[in-house]
């Protein structure tokens, strides 16, 4: 590859993910977290709490790289079509390769390129998924990482070497297809709007990449998300046992349930015996009450009656305070049936 398109290639890159590096955020936060109810919400709240430097968290080692991550995807691009056609860059014009040539240089290409991001891919959807702000306040939760160069230190330290490379199968199945019918959607309109033998023009390029792009990532979006979760997991103790067991347990977390590892044990009456009395007695109270003087029960405390009894109900709390009444308790019930009989 010569020296300029390699210089033109990154400042493109550069250029494009400067540009794009904003709505990256958001898609990694809303793929990650559920505390966002949908893409303004998450675009507010980031805004709200991190200022404008929090949508470009993480943009650091993605410049630096990308470089190299575009030398690699169409060098061996370039050189795939060579081996396939045995025509070189200029005589492709001429004699254009086959789409399914195409189709299998790209594949190469994203395959290669995959191994060569995921330490990097990586670093960046860590630290933005940091929601802390830079400049934390005092009494502020403070971020977990300083940095990318301090986040790559820890992950190697905390996770080992392969913890750089955390869901590199996840984006090596994502960009293997995908920039496959990326270069085949390219090149059908570039041809589809260029006379034969003719370069396309810049406008012709520009469209026939957006549409690719657009193409591209509506099939990688579903690996895209088990790429960024198992990514992630890696924060929670190994909390998939796989890409598969990610696979079977991100769409429920999409739609905002919990995937139940275990049926929920019933919960047990777990009050002193000496609370479980008190209520029997105050129950025994009433009853007697009522059996002597149907019109007494008025005259008891206000803890006794039925409303007072029957103020407090059950909650989410498993040990809950004692006034409880008999319609919220059947046990109570018939223990206080049994002792009056």
């Amino acid at each position: 590859m010569p020296v300029e398109e390699f210089v033109a290639g990154w400042i493109s890159g550069a250029l494009g993910l400067v540009l794009g590096h904003p709505f990256d955020t958001v898609k990694v936060r809303l793929q990650t977290q559920t505390v966002y109810r949908g893409i303004v919400d998450c675009i507010v709240k980031t805004y709200r709490h991190e200022s404008l430097l929090g949508f470009f968290k993480g943009m650091s080692f993605p410049i630096a790289s990308i470089a190299v991550v575009n030398s690699v995807l169409f060098g061996v691009y370039s050189n795939t079509l060579l081996v396939l056609t045995a025509t070189s860059h200029q005589e492709r014009r001429a004699q254009p390769p086959s789409y399914t040539h195409v189709f299998i240089a790209g594949c190469t290409g994203g395959f290669l390129q995959a191994y060569c991001l995921a330490p990097f891919d990586l670093i960046k959807v860590r630290l933005q998924n940091q929601t802390e702000p830079r400049r934390a306040q005092l009494g502020s939760p403070v971020p977990r990482y300083r940095g990318p160069v301090h986040c790559a230190a820890s992950i190697f330290q905390e996770e080992g070497p392969r913890g750089l490379f955390r869901g590199a199968w996840a984006l090596m199945l994502r960009d293997t297809p995908t920039l496959g019918i990326y270069f085949v959607t390219y090149e059908w309109l570039c041809r589809l709007s260029t006379p034969d033998g003719q370069n396309p023009s810049s406008a012709t390029v520009l469209v026939a990449g957006g549409f690719a792009g657009i193409t591209s990532w509506v099939t990688a979006t579903p690996l895209d998300v088990i790429k960024a979760r198992m990514q992630m997991a890696g924060l929670k103790q190994r909390e998939y046992r796989g890409m598969l067991d990610c696979m079977l347990r991100v769409p429920p977390a999409l739609m905002g349930m919990s995937w139940p590892a275990q049926p929920a044990a019933p919960q047990a009456d777990c009050r002193p015996p000496a609370q479980i009395e008190s209520q029997i007695e105050s129950i025994r109270l009433r009853f007697k009450a009522k059996r002597l003087n149907p019109s007494s029960s008025k005259h008891l405390p206000a803890s006794q009656t039925q409303a007072g009894l029957g103020r407090r109900q059950w909650g989410a709390d498993p040990c809950p305070p004692p006034a409880l009444g008999p319609a919220q308790n059947p046990r109570l019930v018939s223990a206080s049936q049994q002792h009056l009989t």
